[in-house]
């Protein structure tokens, strides 16, 4: 087991091998500048809560422990030593509304979670630690005061008090054609514009073709960063409006890190992305689905030469945040969720702990940024820690190269590109376990041993990519994003277009 420091720093001067093509360089080195998607990142994140962790008394609770703040805050020592960005659950207010994705008054962050005053004292604990923290943001929709068409007022402070209406309503939402509403048949001069994305029947869906609803939406975004002193947001639902809004609202708050829920096609994933100028990252719900492979033993899955399907495969690695569960997709231990990898809500299993680390492993050498979620963590934690440990050692990132052997039914193997140096991740009870020649063995896991990992770290320095490129310049052309480098222009997958 390594035990490595925070080589991840994010001042650190990144340097990778200098026999990379300056046509992946230049690729790998678009929108640079844009809020919310960090180049070449190493962070390792983690998703710090599930399904109603919240509560005291649940079936999941005596398997994975609550999650209110004044809990995290117990864990806060084990979270800085591994991880760099926290994701928290909707912080918004008031206590009353569950896990906070329809929360009624977004300036009250005394939440179901735990008081404000216990979040910024987490927020502060993670941050001494060098840890940054992203806000659960619910823009596409919110909760109601006391009838179907009134909200509480927010109060901003210095970045403004506003008050929606059902005027900041999209006309079709169900608020207008049921008739059991306050808002029922309301006159169009009473509603907002059509929505601009899908419909959450659960919810008013807000209108962001409104200047109002735009200028909510960026103070909230602000205070969460300038009051609440959050580092970046998860945002909610953005299948719900156009991305053209997401890029407004992250231009005006600046976060380190943005990530858009969004689980419908690769296609779709890349029009949101192109929707927001590539301001956004997104999580990768493909590549969820082809870890799911490792359930049935279809480790073909995993290979982008073969059936994989994800973000990596498109040449958008630096746009993907990996994951293998999360809060919708884990096991609900009822009618919710769709996981793949456990069919209970137990995870400590002996069968569950293959599947579950084998798909860690996997995911932890990937390029992208890996979201670890918190049950797999507070049942497989050193395990885990192990395979982060190496991760930062190597300097994987989230535009790591990957070479990829041929896999079979039962078996992957792939070499991935560090800063520091190159990793050989296998997977699957046929995998070979000799050890390649100039690597040494980092890792042997799993009950069964049905993963390893293998390392070699770069002999000597090597000088900075950045250095050995040509100029770039981005443009955005008919909704898309372009790189022209020298004569050369290529398109967001690195294809050479004039």
């Amino acid at each position: 087991m390594y035990l490595c420091t925070r080589l991840c720093d994010k001042t650190m001067k990144k340097a990778i091998l200098i026999t990379l093509s300056l046509f992946i360089a230049s690729a790998s080195a678009l929108r640079a500048e844009n809020a919310g998607v960090p180049a070449e990142c190493e962070d390792v994140m983690l998703q710090a809560f599930y399904w109603d962790s919240y509560k005291t008394k649940t079936s999941t609770d005596s398997k994975f422990g609550r999650t209110k703040w004044i809990d995290l805050m117990k864990d806060t020592a084990a979270i800085n030593a591994n991880f760099d960005v926290v994701w928290f659950p909707p912080s918004a207010g008031p206590t009353g509304c569950g896990v906070g994705y329809s929360a009624k008054q977004y300036s009250n962050q005394d939440s179901d979670w735990g008081t404000k005053a216990k979040l910024q004292e987490l927020i502060t604990a993670l941050h001494k630690g060098d840890t940054k923290v992203l806000a659960d943001v619910v823009l596409n929709h919110r909760g109601n005061l006391n009838s179907w068409c009134n909200f509480f007022t927010d109060n901003f402070g210095s970045y403004g008090t506003y008050t929606l209406t059902q005027q900041h309503i999209c006309r079709n939402d169900e608020c207008f054609t049921n008739s059991k509403s306050s808002c029922y048949n309301a006159a169009s001069t009473d509603r907002g514009a059509n929505d601009t994305g899908d419909n959450f029947d659960g919810a008013r869906d807000l209108d962001h073709t409104s200047e109002y609803v735009q200028n909510w939406s960026k103070a909230y975004t602000q205070w969460l960063m300038g009051e609440m002193k959050y580092d970046g947001f998860r945002y909610d639902m953005t299948l719900g409006f156009h991305g053209r809004y997401l890029k407004m609202y992250n231009e005006a708050a600046q976060p380190y890190i943005s990530v858009s829920e969004l689980w419908h096609s690769i296609d779709r994933q890349k029009q949101h992305l192109q929707e927001c100028e590539y301001n956004t990252m997104v999580f990768d719900f493909q590549a969820k689905y082809s870890m799911g492979g490792i359930v049935s033993g279809s480790y073909g899955k995993l290979n982008a030469n073969k059936s994989f399907e994800g973000l990596r495969k498109h040449g958008l690695s630096r746009y993907s945040v990996t994951f293998i569960d999360n809060h919708d997709t884990f096991d609900r231990g009822n009618a919710y969720g769709d996981n793949q990898y456990t069919k209970s809500t137990d995870l400590t299993t002996a069968t569950n702990k293959d599947v579950v680390l084998q798909a860690s492993a996997y995911m932890l050498m990937m390029p992208g940024i890996p979201c670890v979620f918190y049950p797999h963590w507070a049942s497989y934690k050193s395990e885990i820690n192990e395979l982060i440990a190496v991760r930062k050692r190597v300097g994987i990132h989230s535009e790591s190269q990957v070479l990829e052997e041929t896999s079979g039914q039962y078996r992957y193997s792939a070499t991935v590109q560090g800063h520091r140096g190159q990793v050989i991740v296998r997977v699957g009870k046929f995998r070979s376990t000799t050890v390649p020649e100039g690597f040494e063995l980092a890792v042997e896991g799993g009950d069964r041993g049905q993963y390893s990992v293998f390392v070699k770290m770069n002999d000597q320095a090597v000088e900075s990519q950045e250095s050995k490129v040509e100029s770039r310049e981005k443009f955005i052309q008919n909704g898309q994003l372009y790189i022209r480098v020298g004569e050369a222009v290529y398109n967001a997958m690195g294809q050479t277009v004039r």
